[in-house]
């Protein structure tokens, strides 16, 4: 998966139609996410599309256990989004994520004003869901 700042870098040489091919193409890369996975306790409310995120635990390391997150959606638009929130704290430690402001680490591409309101209008859950996620886990362990 790319860095976030390596997705903004591409992100900002692009108009509006290029961004709308940059998060298609974000929402390609994601690791594919069984269908088994894909339940009512993975799907994130709110949202316009379908969409669904499981975390995986990863390896421990110095800074604690790292949180590795598997998505999808049935919206390309939205599945490159989920790619976006999960760009910025794939595979870092869960206490780490948990307290991570991943609004502001999106601010820069300014999703609000690029993308419909119905596009961005669970872009909220999807993070909370994300922390929650990093939030119970680091506090297991």
């Amino acid at each position: 998966m790319r860095t976030l700042q390596d997705i903004l870098d591409e992100y900002e040489f692009c108009d509006g139609d290029e961004r709308y091919r940059l998060l298609i193409e974000l929402g390609r890369e994601l690791e594919p996410m069984p269908d088994a996975l894909k339940t009512d306790a993975t799907l994130v409310r709110g949202c316009s599309a379908a969409v669904w995120v499981y975390p995986t635990e990863g390896a421990a390391t110095g800074g604690g256990r790292q949180l590795h997150f598997l998505a999808d959606s049935n919206a390309a638009i939205t599945k490159g989004i989920i790619a976006l929130v999960l760009a910025a704290v794939q595979d870092q430690p869960a206490d780490v994520v948990a307290r991570a402001d991943i609004a502001a680490l999106l601010e820069p591409f300014n999703l609000k004003n690029q993308l419909s309101s119905n596009r961005t209008q669970g872009l909220p859950n999807m993070i909370a869901l994300v922390r929650e996620h990093a939030a119970r886990l680091a506090a297991a362990g």
